[in-house]
């Protein structure tokens, strides 16, 4: 019995010490492997450096506190809608534009006409300011037509607003705020916005819309990008390379702001798609689109109106080409010359009949309206950049800018006074819905002589115009 206990100790004990020198062996191995590893990296006494107790937890201490930095960085590079929405605020505005509304109507003496003032209310974001101005970005549809414009800022305060540019072939114009009529209370609490890339948004990034949607005031919704370069039917054409989005846009919010969950604008809120089967489909234009045209449209003077008796004529007549025009007849879309007056006074003689006209002073016009709603704003005797389509002799459209001295309106004889520039009479919160464009204007256009178009029909028109 002894010898069985005895032999049991002996093995127990043989396996203990045996045990403790692999042990002992491993960690020798596994020291000096680190010390060879830290000597090759060209540490002079690893053997110091991993006697402190301190280094390892030190070392695994940093290792997650740069860990947590990186993510607390990451999460901080986005903000919450609650945030994205206090920061956006102060650079949204509502505006509310008094639209000229022309009713028809019958008396006992006959068909009447009647025009009135109705408020529509838009948005706009506040994009930047010169010495004497705040600028504010928003749609052309929403400033058309107005005979005053207000803008109301984050506190509630009003001042009067004037357009300083557009380009109605983008559905963009720009309104300017004297800031000698903002109080400095409000000036304090105002910004212009920061602006991002819509480039860099990726389809399913959310998105915040801020605008004066049904002209409450201020609200906010939010979504994702449904898509990019969408080209969208409108009334007045194809809108190209919009973004959409299923955060509501609703009638208001129209010039109003589409922000990145940093807070930066990537988009002008411009429309909806209004049907009974369609739910989510809002569209705005990009911030890498509106950008430089709004950079050239702030480089412009602010113009007031001129009496109509002192307003420049470009003593011309003119037809209007729609979209659907345009396609069928492969011409450019834009406002067609067809016979170039004398006796206006205006010096026009780089103008050509069949030219087509696109923009005015760098402003894109689509329609007589628009142009007329321009011309308004400039004197007899002041000089006009025009940018031309003109046909070379392949029939080929190329675009080139003339200068024109503006002739006097006086000096025009039985002007009808009826320019085409008839307004729109859906007026409404900053109406979504654009104007429903009639077929190309047969109107008289600006600088018309009042005489009766010498096309009976379109198909008359375009034969007289392929010869």
């Amino acid at each position: 019995m002894k010898k069985i206990i005895g032999v049991i100790l002996s093995a127990l004990l043989f396996g203990l010490v045996a045990g403790g020198m692999m042990v002992g062996v491993n960690y020798i191995a596994q020291e000096r492997n680190i010390y060879s590893i830290l000597r090759d990296s060209g540490v002079e006494n690893p053997e110091a450096m991993l006697s402190s107790p301190s280094v390892m937890p030190e070392t695994e201490k940093s290792t997650q506190a740069s860990e947590n930095t990186v993510t607390a960085s990451s999460q901080g590079s986005e903000k919450t809608v609650a945030e994205v929405a206090k920061e956006a605020m102060p650079s949204v505005v509502a505006i509310t534009n008094m639209m000229r509304y022309q009713q028809n109507g019958f008396s006992i003496f006959g068909e009447v006409q009647k025009e009135t003032e109705l408020p529509a209310s838009g948005s706009g974001v506040i994009v930047g300011q010169n010495d004497t101005e705040l600028l504010i970005a928003t749609n052309n549809h929403v400033i058309q037509d107005s005979n005053s414009l207000t803008v109301s800022f984050i506190d509630e305060s009003t001042a009067n607003a004037q357009v300083k540019g557009t380009d109605a072939t983008v559905d963009l114009a720009l309104v300017s705020v004297k800031l000698s009529d903002i109080s400095p209370e409000t000036r304090e609490k105002i910004k212009a916005i920061k602006v991002g890339s819509s480039d860099d948004m990726e389809v399913g990034d959310p998105v915040v819309a801020i605008g004066n949607a049904l002209g409450y005031g201020q609200s906010v919704t939010s979504g994702i990008i449904s898509a990019k370069n969408r080209d969208v039917q409108t009334k007045e054409g194809v809108s190209k390379g919009l973004i959409q989005t299923d955060a509501a846009i609703n009638p208001g919010n129209s010039g109003g702001a589409l922000l990145n969950m940093q807070g930066e604008l990537i988009g002008i809120n411009v429309a909806k798609y209004a049907d009974t089967d369609v739910e989510g489909m809002g569209y705005s234009i990009p911030s890498s689109a509106a950008e430089g045209i709004l950079s050239s449209l702030s480089n412009l003077t602010t113009r007031d109106k001129v009496p109509e008796g002192e307003q420049g004529v470009l003593g011309v007549q003119v037809k209007d080409i729609d979209a659907q025009t345009a396609e069928s007849f492969a011409m450019p879309k834009g406002i067609y010359i067809f016979k170039v007056l004398e006796d206006t006074g205006a010096e026009n003689s780089a103008i050509q009949e069949r030219d087509i006209i696109t923009k005015l002073d760098g402003q894109g016009v689509y329609t007589t309206a628009d142009l007329k709603s321009l011309l308004s704003k400039y004197r007899a005797g002041e000089e006009v950049r025009l940018t031309l389509m003109r046909q070379d002799g392949s029939g080929k459209y190329n675009e080139m800018e003339v200068k024109v001295v503006l002739g006097k309106a006086s000096a025009l004889s039985g002007n009808t006074g009826n320019n085409g520039n008839a307004p729109s009479q859906n007026g409404g919160q900053g109406n979504q819905n654009t104007p429903e464009e009639t077929e190309p204007s047969t109107e008289n256009g600006n600088g018309s002589t009042g005489e009766e178009n010498p096309f009976k029909s379109f198909q008359d028109f375009f034969n007289e115009y392929k010869r």
